[in-house]
C-alpha cells in the first residue's frame, strides 16, 4: 500500500503536505471558528443582561441551555462519524449549527434568547468530529499528540471568541450602523456566516481517511459501517465511564469559565467589558500550548507505562486543577485571581489532552462512538455545575470554590481507578465477534 495513504507516524505542525497534514490543519481551524458560534454571545451576555432584564437565575439558566443541547449531539454525532464519515457529519453540524448562531439576534424576550442559546449547543459536538478525524490520520504513536493540539488550537477559539466579539460589536456601534444596547444582535451574524464558509471548505477540501471517503471505501468492501452493538459496546466499558467523569471535570469546567468569565470579572472587580473579555481570553489562550503538552506527557507516558500510566497522570492533573480552581474562587485581587486562573488553566487543558490520549486506545473498533460519550461527559459536567451560577444565593466564587472541591474528588477517584489493558483485549475480541 502506498505510504501516503497510511496515518502519519509524526507530526510536523508547519506542514500542509499530504492529505494527512491538510485535514489537520483544516480540522483545527474549523472547529477554532465553531467556539465563535458556540459562545461568541458570552462575552456579551451583560448587553443581553441589561437589555433583556434578565435576573441571575435567568442567566444561569441560559448558562445549561448553552452546553444541554450538546450532551445529546456529540452522543449522535459520534455514532454518525461511525457510519457517515467525519466529513459528511462536519458538514452537516456546520450548517445546521450556523442556523441559530444568525438568527439568535431576533430574540425579544428571555425565553426566545433560552431557545435560540440552547439550540446553538448542537456546535459543541464538533469536538467529536475533530478527535475522531484526527485519530483516522495518524498513527497510534502520535494519536494523542495530534489530538491534543487539534482539540487544544480549537478551544483556543473559546479564548479568542471573549477578545474579539466585544469588539467586533463595538465595531458596528463605531460605524453608525446600530446601538450599542443592540450590538450583540449584529455581532452575531458573523459567527454565523463563518460556519457557512467553513462548512464549504470542510467538504470540498478533506476526506475521510488517507486511503478515501467511507462511501467510496464501503462501496470497495475496504470497511464495514454496519457496527452492530458498537455504541452498546462502548457503554459497557467501564474505562468509557472513567474517563467520562473526568473529561466533565476537566473539559466541562473549561466551557463553563468560557461561558462566565467575562460576567464573573466584571461584576467581582468592577472591569469594562472589553477588559473583561480580554482576561477571559487568557484563559483559553493557554489552549495554546497547554492541551498539546497533556497530549504529548500522554504519549510519553504511554510509551513506557502503558495505558495504566495514562490513568495515574490523568488523575493526578486534575486534582491540581481542583486545587488551582480553589485559590482562584478565594482571590481577592485582581492580579491574584489572573495567577490562580492561570494556574488551574494549565491543570485543566493538560488534562483534556491526556483524557483523549487515552480515548483511542479504549475501542480501536468504535472510537467514534468512544469519543461521543466521554465528549458528551463534558458537557453533563458543564450542565450541573450551571446550577451553581443559577443560584440566587450563591456568589460566582461560592460557585467556584465547590467545583474546586468536586473536581479534586474526581482527580483522587481516577487515580485510584486502574485501566487495565487486559479489558481492551476482550472488548475488542467481542467487538470481531459481533462484527463477524
Amino acid at each position: 500500500m502506498n505510504p501516503q495513504d497510511q496515518p502519519l507516524k509524526k507530526l510536523s505542525i508547519l506542514s500542509f503536505k499530504g492529505v494527512q497534514m491538510r485535514t489537520f490543519h483544516i480540522t483545527w481551524i474549523t472547529f477554532f471558528f465553531c467556539f465563535f458560534g458556540w459562545f461568541g454571545v458570552a462575552p456579551l451576555m451583560p448587553l443581553v443582561r441589561e437589555q433583556l432584564g434578565l435576573t441571575k437565575s435567568e442567566v444561569g439558566n441560559i448558562i445549561i441551555a448553552s452546553v444541554s443541547a450538546t450532551i445529546i449531539a456529540r452522543l449522535f454525532i459520534g455514532k454518525m462519524c461511525d457510519t457517515l464519515g467525519p466529513r459528511i457529519s462536519y458538514t452537516i453540524l456546520l450548517v445546521a449549527g450556523s442556523i441559530p448562531v444568525l438568527l439568535i439576534g431576533l430574540s425579544n424576550s428571555y425565553e426566545s434568547f433560552l431557545l435560540f442559546r440552547f439550540f446553538i449547543g448542537i456546535i459543541g459536538a464538533s469536538f467529536v468530529i475533530t478527535q475522531f478525524h484526527t485519530s483516522m490520520m495518524f498513527a497510534p504513536n502520535i494519536i494523542g499528540t495530534a489530538n491534543a493540539v487539534t482539540g487544544g488550537w480549537g478551544n483556543l477559539g473559546g479564548g479568542v471568541t471573549n477578545l474579539v466579539m466585544p469588539l467586533i460589536a463595538a465595531a458596528f456601534v463605531g460605524m453608525g450602523f446600530v446601538s450599542q444596547s443592540d450590538s450583540w444582535r449584529v455581532a452575531m451574524v458573523v459567527p454565523g456566516i463563518i460556519l457557512l464558509v467553513m462548512a464549504y471548505i470542510y467538504y470540498r477540501y478533506t476526506q475521510d481517511t488517507p486511503q478515501g471517503n467511507f462511501k467510496k471505501l464501503s462501496e470497495g468492501g475496504k470497511i464495514n459501517k454496519k457496527k452492530n452493538g458498537s455504541f452498546l459496546l462502548a457503554l459497557k466499558d467501564y474505562r468509557v465511564w472513567i474517563l467520562t467523569l473526568a473529561y466533565a471535570a476537566c473539559f466541562g469546567i473549561e466551557i463553563t469559565v468560557d461561558n462566565v468569565a467575562a460576567t464573573f470579572f466584571m461584576d467581582r472587580f468592577d472591569t469594562g467589558i472589553i477588559l473583561a473579555g480580554a482576561l477571559a481570553s487568557i484563559f483559553g489562550g493557554m489552549n495554546l500550548f497547554a492541551r498539546a503538552l497533556g497530549g504529548i506527557v500522554s504519549d510519553k507516558v504511554g510509551q513506557s507505562y502503558g495505558i495504566k500510566g495514562k490513568g495515574i497522570i490523568l488523575g493526578i492533573l486534575l486534582i491540581l486543577e481542583g486545587i488551582g480552581i480553589s485559590l482562584f474562587a478565594t482571590s481577592n485581587t485582581l492580579l491574584l485571581a489572573i495567577i490562580t486562573m492561570l494556574l488551574f488553566a494549565l491543570f485543566l487543558k493538560m488534562a483534556n489532552g491526556c483524557t483523549y490520549g487515552i480515548v483511542p486506545f479504549i475501542n480501536k473498533d468504535n472510537i467514534g462512538s468512544v469519543s461521543g460519550i466521554v465528549g458528551a461527559g463534558g458537557n453533563i459536567g458543564a450542565m450541573l455545575v450551571g446550577f451553581l451560577f443559577k443560584s440566587e444565593t450563591l456568589s460566582y466564587a461560592d460557585a467556584f470554590q465547590y467545583i474546586g472541591i468536586g473536581v479534586f474528588l474526581i482527580g483522587f477517584t481516577v487515580l485510584l481507578v486502574r485501566f487495565h489493558p487486559r479489558f481492551e483485549t476482550v472488548v475488542q475480541n467481542v467487538s470481531l465477534e459481533v462484527h463477524n
